[in-house]
């Protein structure tokens, strides 16, 4: 696992300049702390920031191919890469190391960009082609790791993270209103966007060619969903459960390959749990898992995490997160996501990564996936109750079922199921809508809004719809009702959000890898042909996945209904420590300076957090928006600092073209 930079002039042979490779290296530094590779040859320079995982010995970056006419930089792991060599060597490639980037390298050699349908990974990387001139950038066909680019002045800039492309001192960040709309709406940008106007991501299952002055970009994997998983099983339950087994044992097997230990995270709930076990039950590894707890019982499951530890035998450790504690990262949280966020979340994530460091591991397996593949949402119960509902409208009962999922709101007041009902209620008929389970949510969302400035406001005025529609696969309406409602979480909460602002960039802040067995392209492929029932069974969510759960768990674990992962908000901000750049940030002075949001709509939501005001759900995903939006104006476009270049004394190798050189 590393962080990668890299530059290449489109237009001319100005050279790509070694100090410059160092200073970007520098600005991700945290994501590959362990040595320093960079390439320099005419307008390209390549850059590697690594954290060695495999082939601690042998496996410094950057690599070349036999005759030097070929590097790479490379961030990420390709699992199959054992298998995968023996076909390469057997088709005359001579390998040096043992690392799977020159496996991965030799691949791209060998087969082009059709190599990236035979990994098995999570990746970014990229290649430069001395004999044609040309550089290959991919990325790993859901998004778990990032990569992103900018083109100025005839330069393609590129980098793991947006920081390594601000260190060009001609590019600046501005902030682009439309994508702030998009994070406010949707919870994060909507790819290829970032909220930096002219700096975008290479999208999941993309790749990026840059040859002859020209850059390509091009899809070579779509999220795909059988047409008929709706209909009927084609096979026996344990038919498909032993199917399952086999894949995913052998998912979360191939993800334990490394030459240093290997953890994992224990949520307290089905998905980390099962993970949990596979090691524990199919392998032979040592296990250590990872927690959090809160001291706010109302997020806490702990009691959960400390019985899945003690049914396993695992090394168990715990980071316990306060509201004082979450207000104080926030900053850094926001420094490392590169982007506003509507939730306090990936704080939490950030001190478990601290703590999986400082215990010295580099890499754990985590259950992230399950819910998106297997339907754990409650999003996705609201749409099939819905759905029930608008076949008869009138009915004065099938809107009851909503106080199944929701009992504590019922149970509020007498008024609860009427809340309930009118929420519920809005476009109920609108079935055909491509955006049916999700319009409901993103329109609540459009609440936090209204905090725009009015140029803010003015600038992103749009419809969504057109835009939703444009990232839709080309057979999304053959789908059934189920698989167009987990194509839109996948496509834009899991690859989006979840995998970058509360993954990637949490764990990598403290150089951890994060390895996701659900994640498997195969496991994916398994999981979107399976027929619907098999996923949501009435209102039972990831049923196949508790078949599992029944012969490996605890009872209490794996009949425990999903509870979301969430952090509180509010108190993390406001409390008997609160930060003073809380304070400071949403000072009128502060928000009349970025422009971005109205003084006194923000005013009056601050005072109702200090007399004391029940908050709700939107009002508390705003303030943390409007919070993380003026940090990262403030760390981003106002206050831009880099820290000093990589020095002589890091563990640095320099390649000039074929020639080699240790600095």
């Amino acid at each position: 696992m590393c962080g990668i930079a890299g530059m290449f002039n489109l237009k001319s042979q100005r050279r790509a300049a070694e100090k410059d490779m160092r200073q970007m290296l520098a600005m991700i530094r945290h994501r590959g702390p362990d040595e320093f590779g960079i390439y320099l040859n005419g307008p390209v320079g390549l850059g590697s920031a690594r954290l060695s995982i495999i082939d601690l010995s042998t496996g410094q970056q950057p690599i070349a191919n036999e005759d030097g006419t070929l590097w790479i930089v490379f961030n990420g792991e390709i699992f199959n890469y054992l298998e995968l060599r023996p076909e390469l060597e057997a088709r005359g490639h001579r390998f040096t190391t043992t690392s799977d980037t020159e496996v991965l390298l030799h691949a791209y050699e060998e087969f082009g960009p059709q190599c990236l349908e035979r990994l098995n990974g999570q990746f970014a990387f990229a290649v430069w082609n001395e004999q044609d001139k040309s550089l290959f950038l991919a990325r790993d066909r859901l998004g778990v790791r990032p990569l992103f680019y900018t083109v100025n002045q005839g330069d393609l800039i590129f980098g793991s993270e947006i920081k390594v492309i601000l260190a060009d001192r001609r590019v600046r960040a501005e902030m682009d209103p439309v994508v702030l709309d998009q994070i406010f709406t949707f919870w994060s940008p909507l790819a290829p966007q970032t909220v930096f106007r002219d700096i975008v991501e290479i999208p999941p299952g993309h790749y990026l060619l840059a040859r002859d002055g020209k850059i390509a970009v091009k899809n070579y994997w779509q999220i795909n969903f059988d047409s008929e998983t709706s209909g009927r099983p084609q096979k026996s339950l344990e038919d498909y459960e032993a199917e399952f087994t086999d894949l995913l044992v052998d998912a979360a097997r191939i993800r334990l390959r490394a030459d240093v230990p290997v953890g994992a995270y224990l949520s307290g709930g089905l998905d980390s749990s099962i993970i949990a076990s596979i090691i524990r039950n199919f392998t032979s590894n040592r296990l250590d898992t990872f927690s959090i707890a809160f001291d706010d019982a109302s997020f806490d499951e702990s009691a959960f995490q400390r019985r899945m530890a003690d049914f396993l035998g695992t090394e168990h450790q715990v980071v316990h997160a306060t509201h004082a504690d979450i207000g104080r990262i926030f900053p850094e949280v926001v420094w490392h996501a590169e982007v506003p966020l509507m939730r306090t979340a990936p704080a939490p994530m950030f001190l478990l990564s601290k703590l999986v460091r400082d215990s010295g591991f580099k890499v754990v397996l985590t259950g992230e996936g399950a819910d998106e593949f297997l339907a754990g949402y409650d999003i996705f119960k609201e749409a099939k109750i819905r759905r029930f509902w608008a076949q008869a409208p009138d009915s004065k009962f099938r809107h009851l079922l909503f106080q199944r999922l929701y009992p504590d709101i019922a149970g509020l007041s007498k008024n609860g199921a009427d809340f309930l009902s009118a929420f519920f209620r809005e476009d109920l008929t609108a079935v055909t809508r491509p955006d049916y389970s999700h319009a409901i949510r993103w329109r609540n969302n459009r609440r936090t809004c209204r905090f725009f400035s009015p140029e803010v406001r003015q600038a992103a005025a749009r419809d969504w719809n057109g835009t939703i529609e444009a990232q839709l696969h080309p057979q999304f309406q053959k789908w059934g009702s189920l698989a167009q409602a987990q194509y839109l979480e996948i496509k834009i909460f899991l690859s989006q959000y979840l995998l970058s602002s509360q993954g990637d960039r949490m764990a990598m802040a403290h150089g951890v890898e994060g390895r996701y067995p659900f994640l498997d392209h195969r496991v994916v492929s398994f999981c979107n042909r399976l027929p619907a029932n098999l996923k949501l069974r009435g209102l039972t969510e990831k049923f196949l996945l508790k078949q599992l759960g029944r012969k490996w768990l605890p009872e209490e674990v794996w009949q425990r209904p999903k509870r979301p992962y969430r952090a509180p908000i509010h108190r993390s901000f406001f409390n008997a420590a609160e930060p003073d750049y809380v304070r400071e940030l949403l000072s009128p002075a502060a928000l009349k300076r970025t422009g971005l949001f109205n003084p006194a709509a923000v005013g009056s939501l601050v005072a109702k957090v200090r007399q004391g005001g029940a908050l709700g759900e939107t009002d508390d995903m705003a303030l943390a928006g409007i919070i993380s939006t003026q940090l990262v104006y403030r760390q981003f476009v106002e206050n831009f600092r880099m820290p000093a270049p990589l020095a002589d004394s890091d563990p640095l190798k320099v390649c000039m073209g074929t020639e080699l050189s240790l600095a």
